[in-house]
This record gives C-alpha cells, sequence and structure tokens, in this order.
C-alpha cells in the first residue's frame, strides 16, 4: 500500500536517498524502532536505583510478570532465554505500535521482517534442543521405534518449517490487514474520526500479535528442551 508521506522516507530523499528509502521502507522503520528500543533501554538503565520510583515499579512488575509467565512454561531451565523472547516481544510490539503514528510504516506490515524475526526463532529452537540433548535430539524428529522412522521424520521437518510460515504470516497478514482497513478509511471517511475506533483497536492488535509471537516462540523453545517420546 502506497503512503501519502513517511516522514523518515522523506528525510532520506533529502540527502539523496530517495530510491533506497522507496524500495526499503521496513528497512528504515525497523532502524527507528532499533533506535527507540536502545533509547528506552538507556534511559531505563540510567534510572534504576536501590529504591525505586513509580516508573521503576512499573516496568519491573511487567517484565517480573512476563518473565514467570514464561518459566510456567517452560520451568526454571528456561529462564536463560528470557532476554531472547522478551527483546522479540518488545521489538514486534514497537514495531506494530508505531503503524498508529501519522508518518510512520510498521515494519511488520511487509513480509520481509516477520521472515526475518521467524527464521532466527527456528534457528535458536534447533540449537536449544542440540544443547540439552546433544545429538539424542535427533529423536524428536525419528518417533518412538525405528520403522516408522520413514514416516514420522517427514511430517516433523515439514511441521518445523511450517512454523516458520505460520509465524510469518500470521503477524504479516494482521499487520498489512490494519494497514489497508486504515487506508480504506482515509480515503472514505476524512483523516479525524473514522479511523479512530480502528486505531484503537489497532492498539490492541498490536499487543496481541507480540503477545502471540512470544508465546509461540516459548512454546518451540520450551518443546524442543523436552524428551522426545
Amino acid at each position: 500500500m502506497e503512503h501519502p508521506f513517511l516522514f523518515f522516507v522523506r528525510l532520506f530523499e533529502w540527502v539523496g536517498l530517495g530510491h533506497f528509502a522507496h524500495a526499503n521502507v521496513h528497512v528504515i522503520y525497523s532502524w527507528v524502532v532499533m533506535a527507540i528500543l536502545i533509547g528506552f533501554g538507556y534511559v531505563a538503565a540510567k534510572s534504576v536505583s536501590l529504591i525505586p520510583g513509580k516508573a521503576q515499579n512499573v516496568f519491573e512488575a511487567a517484565i517480573s510478570g512476563i518473565e514467570e509467565f514464561m518459566v510456567d512454561i517452560t520451568g526454571e531451565e528456561g529462564r536463560w532465554f528470557f532476554p531472547i523472547v522478551a527483546t522479540i516481544f518488545l521489538y514486534v510490539f514497537i514495531c506494530n505500535l508505531i503503524g498508529m503514528i501519522p508518518g510512520f510504516f510498521p515494519p511488520t506490515a511487509n513480509l520481509n521482517t516477520p521472515l526475518s524475526l521467524a527464521l532466527p526463532v527456528f534457528a535458536i529452537t534447533h540449537y536449544i534442543g542440540v544443547k540439552y540433548h546433544g545429538i539424542k535430539y535427533i529423536h524428536h524428529f525419528t518417533g518412538p521405534v525405528w520403522w516408522m522412522i520413514p514416516i514420522i521424520m517427514p511430517i516433523e521437518i515439514i511441521g518445523h518449517l511450517a512454523r516458520v510460515l505460520s509465524l510469518t504470516f500470521r503477524l504479516f497478514g494482521n499487520m498489512m490487514g490494519h494497514e489497508l482497513v486504515l487506508g480504506i478509511l482515509f480515503m472514505l471517511a476524512g483523516a479525524f474520526f473514522a479511523p479512530l475506533p480502528i486505531m484503537v483497536l489497532g492498539v490492541f492488535v498490536a499487543l496481541v500479535q507480540a503477545f502471540v509471537f512470544f508465546l509461540l516462540s516459548v512454546m518451540y523453545f520450551a518443546g524442543s528442551m523436552e524428551h522426545a517420546h
């Protein structure tokens, strides 16, 4: 969908990089999201104290709540990869959310961004499996008895590859759909009143889609830690 005005695209046009900007809008706004997260991380780390203020209490409660939710799924052994899944959650949420700001584009509404997140989740899943089980991790793909290997292994391989497609298209489809709905309403009913209910719903969708991506990632990681049956 063509946007009438994208702030950072215009900024790149002013410095002579308009062709790159129009071809890689999702990359530019991914950089913006990364800058936002780095900035928030710096401010949050700088303001940490032994006697927490209200903001620190809120952030600590939110982070610890998400972590405990994840540990309920994975057990204590999974606590070490919380920084990975928390980063994924925050990145996806901010990517989704900046689409609510006029002149900004949600990177997750481009297929390449969800795919670039799904592939590392796929790789980390199998890294965790090898880390916990070594060569015995292959039993996740072979089934309970040797003579079922020709049947079970292709099914398991296809299922694991389908996870990449599931993560990618679920996030992309929801965010692109929201962008299309907003664009249609802007054209039909003006820029101020008609999109407001959809924008409010969009904030909810941004949070839900980030949480779903986070939850599925945690479940895949936890599954690779379990012993094969």
